[in-house]
């Protein structure tokens, strides 16, 4: 079977209290993404999940391929909608981060290896703040998001995001292993109506 470069899952989360963790993350440090020749500008990250016995902040928002246990961090105490976000998903959730690009900042086309469900693995985005100047090229082809919603792409493929709007885009980015349950998204793509996830 040959599977899409993108999907839009048929999940859909509360923008409102999407916002209202990220502001409950105001005091905390943004960590500039460490991959200087991707990207011009403000990238940057907080991480939700990561690789266990991580403390140094490039280490915590680093998406090891190899590694194999993933601890909740200490920021997502504060952020009890985004626990229920991750927790929708029923697959292994592995690193998750919040990726924050300001306005003016540009990243640069690109491919991350092997992130695509064909090597088992899922990277699926939930834009928390958004606008409609971000331009997000997939395989050259606009992915159009809109906040609350919940994307795979396959970003093994080339890749590159502009914001040109006036304020920051912010999305909450899961790296889940693909079970059963999330490949029957794509077996049943187009059967399924948009469902609201209410917070727990």
């Amino acid at each position: 079977m040959a599977y899409p470069d993108r999907l839009q899952l048929p999940l859909s989360f509360d923008p409102v209290l999407l916002r209202r963790d990220l502001e409950a993350l105001s005091a905390t440090p943004w960590t500039s993404h460490f991959v200087r020749q991707n990207y011009e500008g403000d990238w940057s990250v907080i991480p939700l999940r990561c690789t266990a016995g991580e403390t140094h902040p490039i280490r915590m928002i680093y998406s090891d391929p190899t590694a194999t246990e993933f601890v909740d961090t200490l920021f997502l105490d504060a952020c009890p909608y985004f626990r229920a976000v991750i927790a929708t998903f029923a697959c292994e959730a592995r690193s998750v981060r919040l990726m924050r690009l300001t306005p003016g900042s540009v990243i640069k086309e690109h491919t991350d290896l092997d992130l695509g469900v064909e090597s088992g693995t899922a990277r699926i985005h939930v834009p928390v703040t958004t606008n409609p100047d971000v331009e997000f090229l997939l395989n050259r082809r606009r992915v159009d998001m809109k906040e609350g919603q919940a994307w795979y792409l396959r970003l093994g493929d080339p890749h590159a995001v502009a914001n040109r709007g006036t304020s920051d885009r912010v999305h909450l980015v899961l790296d889940l292993m693909a079970n059963d349950w999330l490949m029957g998204f794509f077996d049943s793509a187009g059967d399924m109506p948009s469902r609201r996830v209410p917070i727990s």
